[in-house]
């Protein structure tokens, strides 16, 4: 028996989401597109990662408008501000100094969308952060260099082995794409 999902287009650069769906069976083709990711300043932290997922899926849908389109967006926020992609290594330093020994929380946000449907959530995961030396920052950014990830980290290597304490919600949430919500929602699609 197998399982009777769609194939979705999948628009995003993430090598994350991509293994995350091919970890899950969900069968998709690949769609890398560039979509300016600014959002309005006034506009709820905790709404951003969906608004720019279905900004993300409203410029898809024009390039594959027969298809199932993915989008997904994962921001990182922690007292009301959001750590977006480090834009050089010194940016880097400074957002995971920041982030060390405290709490912080990742929503990401999911659009579904055909010619037909749209459907778009978020998921948050609160994230314990131990603390870590000036030594330990420099090393996880000089091997891992996370500048393509939001807060300059990725839960799946070095610093969430070794430094993230205690997760509440999704570990996928946290690597990009709450799988398990993505699933349930494209069997529903």
């Amino acid at each position: 028996m197998t399982l009777q999902l769609p194939t979705i287009v999948l628009a995003s650069k993430s090598p994350r989401r991509r293994d995350l769906l091919t970890a899950a069976g969900i069968p998709f083709d690949l769609l890398e597109l560039d979509v300016d990711e600014s959002y309005p300043a006034e506009m709820p932290v905790d709404d951003v990662a969906e608004y720019l997922a279905r900004k993300k899926a409203g410029e898809a849908i024009k390039l594959a408008p027969e298809e199932i389109i993915l989008t997904a967006d994962s921001v990182v926020i922690q007292n009301s501000k959001i750590y977006e992609k480090p834009v050089d290594r010194e940016d880097a330093i400074r957002i995971i100094s920041q982030l060390a020994g405290n709490t912080h929380y990742v929503i990401t946000g999911v659009c579904l969308i055909s010619k037909d449907k749209t459907i778009s959530f978020s998921d948050r995961s609160d994230v314990w952060m131990a603390p870590m030396a000036v030594d330990e920052i420099t090393f996880y950014i000089d091997n891992f260099q996370p500048f393509d990830k939001a807060g300059a980290y990725g839960v799946q290597d070095w610093i969430g082995v070794t430094k993230v304490q205690r997760i509440e919600g999704s570990y996928h949430t946290i690597m990009g794409l709450p799988v398990h919500e993505v699933y349930r929602r494209l069997r529903e699609f």
